[in-house]
């Protein structure tokens, strides 16, 4: 990935978050960043999430920058495709020498 190559490792989430912005907005992909959505229990609100990334409404995005992901981080994107109802999405660590991704699916 073009922003990966460039940066490389070792900046803040939020570094990779805005390179990444710029780079789908050259690319004439569409997203919405950092859309914050309600997470209810028994019907309640108690809290709220918000997700990197949704690119074209389909494709929820979550980034990285670890040195390694972990289960934990996977559980995360799982649990935030099934908060927003989303089908697929893409966990992105930038974190590591070699750029690391992996798709995730909602099990729905």
């Amino acid at each position: 990935m073009t922003v990966h190559s460039t940066l490389g490792n070792g900046f803040q989430e939020v570094i990779y978050q805005r390179a990444l912005a710029i780079e789908m907005t050259r690319q004439g992909l569409s997203f919405v960043r950092e859309m914050e959505m309600p997470i209810y229990y028994a019907e309640q609100q108690i809290g709220t999430r918000r997700v990197d990334f949704f690119v074209e409404d389909k494709i929820m995005v979550e980034l990285k920058a670890v040195i390694q992901m972990g289960d934990v981080h996977l559980a995360q994107a799982i649990n935030y495709l099934e908060a927003y109802n989303m089908e697929v999405g893409l966990l992105i660590n930038f974190g590591s020498k070699s750029l690391q991704f992996k798709r995730v699916q909602n099990k729905v």
